[in-house]
């Protein structure tokens, strides 16, 4: 049985960090005033990381771990966006007319509250990924106590595009490293 080959998909992804005192705590590549931040290998941006996810699992290409290793040294403490623009130079030379069209974001953190920091975080995500601010709805939410020291973030997106059946991403994130 062929599968039909639809233009829309959608993905998910998500990700969790512990929160520790003293590391910056970053979100959607937004400074949050905070004087605890994500423990991770990079800069433990949540919701750049669960965007990673979301748009590799949109077209059956893995997860973020695939292509940046936190085993790499390379990647130790690099900003997220970084790896977020690597990442959508590859989709761009592997999926034929590659947009991403909505985001939806759910963030799970105690505190700081994060309110004021909605339409920073969706002016910095439309710039990365040349979407409208008003196509990222983002959501804040509490664990209600249950996760004092920890926060999450899932995302959801819609996209279009068809994979090119002559380019894998390990092939495409390679020639756009090699146009650095």
């Amino acid at each position: 049985m062929t599968t039909p080959n639809f233009n829309f998909r959608t993905g998910y992804g998500e990700d969790a960090h512990r929160l520790v005192k003293g590391k910056d705590l970053i979100i959607g590549n937004v400074a949050i005033e905070s004087d605890f931040g994500c423990e991770a290998h990079s800069d433990g941006d949540v919701l750049l990381h669960a965007l990673s996810d979301a748009l590799l699992s949109t077209f059956a290409l893995g997860d973020i771990g695939t292509y940046f290793p936190p085993s790499n040294d390379l990647y130790k403490d690099v900003d997220s966006a970084e790896l977020l623009l690597k990442l959508l130079g590859g989709l761009e030379h592997t999926i034929n007319n590659f947009m991403v069209i909505n985001l939806a974001i759910v963030i799970t953190l105690d505190k700081p509250k994060l309110g004021k920091y909605r339409p920073a975080m969706q002016t910095r995500l439309g710039e990365l990924l040349k979407l409208p601010p008003e196509n990222i709805g983002i959501t804040f939410k509490t664990s209600e106590g249950l996760a004092l020291n920890h926060i999450q973030a899932r995302v959801s997106l819609l996209a279009s595009g068809t994979r090119k059946a002559d380019t894998s991403l390990e092939t495409a994130l390679a020639f756009v490293a090699n146009m650095e």
